[in-house]
């Protein structure tokens, strides 16, 4: 009996690989008979797995059933499902919190104890370092995912930044994930243009709207896009600098929603950055902490020397002869 159940989870783990599996390859593979494999898909299919016999050549692939049935991973799988539901835990979804926490206690009581510590060890050493997030609904996550897939247009009232609503329809194309907050990248119709969207601030409208030819993307660099449309163009100023130090430091430093990084060389990069206020661009870029030069916008330059000029003259000894 324990070495029936060892073979059968052994068949499951290979049917659960993205690929057609026939019934020689896996007689092979277990050591057994095509005709055990045979009395194998029949047990794993009153145990509530889906398994499809693909036609023509005889063969098995597992298939989505109406029901979860038990899943076996891999330890590294494993303790990235584990990582990814503590995560999920504190997001930023509406509704996932608490769902997530629920799902990680069920894994955790059937993690071996070796992953179980390594999962706890990662948990204990880690703290969260962004603030609580702006609820997004998952529902209007799915519908938007849905519609991207069905090429459907989408309806929806969208609050701008100074509190104003209005009505939108948009042609979706990808959802972006900044870690706190959640973007939709779509042609907007009455504006014939394309437009990033902040996803907690839309209500959808059902249903959704006609069915649409997918337009040539805004840009390769679709991170770069959101970028850009989040951290510069709403600004009043719009910064450009080159900072003496390798992209990967600076980046670390400046994340994608406070600016844009671009390599210049092996150890110069580009700095784009947006504020509506002159010396909050010119503090964020000096508390990198290397030398930039400052390239626009012009009134800029002339703020960060008068600033200076202020700074100097504020160090000057003060102490009475």
């Amino acid at each position: 009996m324990l070495e029936t159940s060892a073979r059968l989870l052994r068949l499951l783990s290979l049917l659960q690989t993205p690929k057609d599996w026939s019934g020689t390859e896996l007689a092979e593979r277990l050591g057994v008979t095509s005709r055990t494999i045979r009395r194998d898909v029949d047990r794993l299919r009153e145990l509530g797995y889906v398994v499809h016999a693909t036609a023509g050549t005889p063969g098995y692939r597992l298939g989505a059933g109406a029901g979860l049935p038990p899943l076996l991973l891999e330890d590294d799988e494993a303790v990235a499902v584990a990582i990814g539901l503590g995560t999920a835990a504190v997001s930023g979804v509406a509704g996932i919190q608490e769902t997530s926490v629920r799902a990680l206690a069920k894994l955790e009581q059937v993690l071996p104890p070796r992953l179980r510590h390594r999962v706890g060890d990662l948990r204990s050493v880690t703290v969260p370092l962004a603030g609580p997030a702006t609820a997004v609904d998952p529902a209007v996550l799915t519908g938007i995912a849905a519609a991207v897939r069905h090429r459907e247009s989408l309806r929806f009232d969208y609050r701008s930044h100074d509190g104003t609503e209005d009505r939108r329809t948009a042609e979706p194309y990808r959802l972006v994930n900044s870690g706190r907050r959640w973007y939709l990248v779509a042609w907007d119709t009455g504006r014939d243009d394309w437009r990033t969207f902040r996803v907690d601030r839309l209500r959808l409208h059902t249903p959704n709207g006609p069915r649409f030819t997918p337009r040539e993307p805004p840009s390769a660099d679709l991170v770069r896009y959101v970028s850009e449309r989040i951290s510069v163009d709403p600004y009043r100023y719009r910064g450009r600098f080159t900072v003496h130090a390798p992209a990967d430091v600076v980046a670390a430093r400046m994340p994608p929603t406070m600016a844009v990084v671009e390599p210049a060389d092996d150890g110069t990069c580009i700095l784009s950055a947006g504020s509506h206020s002159l010396d909050e661009l010119a503090m964020w870029t000096a508390q990198l902490g290397v030398p930039f030069e400052v390239h626009e916008p012009p009134e800029l330059i002339q703020h960060i020397r008068a600033l200076g000029t202020r700074l100097v003259d504020a160090a000057r000894d003060q102490t009475p002869a």
